[in-house]
C-alpha cells in the first residue's frame, strides 16, 4: 500500500535523510512510503515559475498513485499546518485517498492563537476570540483548521498529537510512527516480521 508523506520535512537541512526514516518506519508496518522528493522530476530554475509548477504536477502525480497519505501537521511559520501539506491533504482527498495526520504540537489550534494574540485579546459579544483584524477565530477544540480534522476523521482516525520541544519540533517522529501504526491498524496490514 504506498503512502504519500507529506509535510513541511522537506524543508529542512536533512530532508532527505527524514524522508528515508519516514520510508523505514512505513516499510515496517506494510506501506511503501512515497516522499515528495521522491519525484524524480528533472528541474530547469533558469525559469522558477516552471519549476515550481513542474514540482507541483510531480507532487499532485505521486499523490495520485498512493492509497494513502500521512500528514505532518506540526504548525509551520506560524499557528497553522504547511499551506502545501494541507494542499495536498485536499488533493488526496478529492481523489478518494484516505488521510492521516500527525502534530509535534500538543497545543491546539484556538490555544495557539491565544499565545499568538497575547495575554489580553478581544472577544466579540458573543464571547468569541477575535484576531488582529476582528475576524472570529475558530474554537472547535480543534488540532488545525477543522477542514484538516475532518478529513482525518472522516478517513476513521483522530490527530495523532505528541509533544516535542518547540525547537527541532519537525525532527521526532514518534508521533508519525503512531500515525502509521494506527493506519495500519485500521487497515488491516499484516505488520509481523
Amino acid at each position: 500500500m504506498r503512502a504519500y508523506l507529506a509535510g513541511p520535512d522537506v524543508f529542512l537541512p536533512n530532508a532527505v535523510e527524514v524522508g528515508e526514516r519516514k520510508k523505514e518506519i512505513c516499510s515496517r508496518y506494510g506501506f511503501v512510503g512515497i516522499y515528495p522528493l521522491d519525484s524524480g522530476v528533472e528541474l530547469d530554475f533558469s525559469d522558477l515559475t516552471k519549476a515550481a509548477c513542474d514540482i507541483a504536477k510531480a507532487n499532485e502525480q505521486l499523490i495520485r498513485s498512493s492509497n494513502v497519505l500521512f500528514a505532518n501537521l506540526t504548525p509551520f511559520r506560524g499557528p497553522s499546518a504547511d499551506v502545501g501539506t494541507v494542499y495536498e491533504m485536499g488533493y488526496a482527498r478529492g481523489h478518494g485517498l484516505k488521510v492521516f495526520g500527525y502534530t509535534n504540537s500538543i497545543w491546539k489550534y484556538v490555544e495557539r492563537m491565544h499565545w499568538i494574540l497575547g495575554s489580553n485579546p478581544a472577544h466579540n459579544e458573543r464571547g468569541e476570540l477575535l484576531d488582529s483584524e476582528g475576524m472570529f477565530v475558530e474554537a472547535f477544540g480543534m488540532w488545525d483548521n477543522l477542514m484538516l480534522d475532518s478529513a482525518i476523521i472522516d478517513s476513521g482516525a483522530q490527530v495523532v498529537a505528541l509533544p516535542a520541544e518547540e525547537r527541532g519540533r519537525f525532527l521526532p517522529l514518534e508521533g508519525f510512527e503512531l500515525c502509521v501504526a494506527r493506519a495500519a491498524a485500521q487497515l488491516g496490514l499484516d505488520c509481523s516480521p
